[in-house]
């Protein structure tokens, strides 16, 4: 198993600028993770940031898919995927799929900016570090 946590970092189109803009006032805590994204999410919070991200394929392309392999090998601890429950996604089932697994694997998952807050705050405060036995 790895040595740091891991967090993977996920945003529909319509919230893509509220991920950005939390890892713009959460640098300094995401900076001592392991980061992964999803294509173009990944690559705009790098534009916007000093994070280094392991960037996958988009989410339709199969990053989603990606990210499911990563939770399958331990080698994710945390997702923060900000999703737009307002507007079908045509990726649902992998988005689904990628739930299951947080689920199956006991991966916290934020679907929500709320949610969000509470992990990354808990995942500073140390609440995470059972992931690492």
């Amino acid at each position: 198993m790895h040595k740091i946590l891991n967090v993977a970092l996920i945003a529909h189109d319509k919230k893509k600028d509220t991920l950005v803009s939390f890892c713009i006032a959460y640098e300094s805590i995401l900076a001592k993770y392991g980061l992964y994204a999803t294509g173009t999410t990944g690559k705009r919070i790098m534009a916007e940031t000093n994070l280094d991200i392991h960037r996958l394929a988009s989410g339709p392309l199969g990053g989603d898919q990606q990210i499911g392999s990563l939770i399958v090998n331990k080698d994710i601890d945390l997702v923060i995927f900000l999703r737009d429950p307002l507007t079908a996604q045509a990726h649902e089932p992998d988005i689904q799929a990628l739930i299951r697994l947080c689920d199956v694997y006991s991966v916290p998952i934020a679907t929500n900016l709320a949610s969000a807050e509470i992990f990354i705050k808990a995942l500073n405060d140390g609440e995470l570090n059972w992931r690492l036995d």
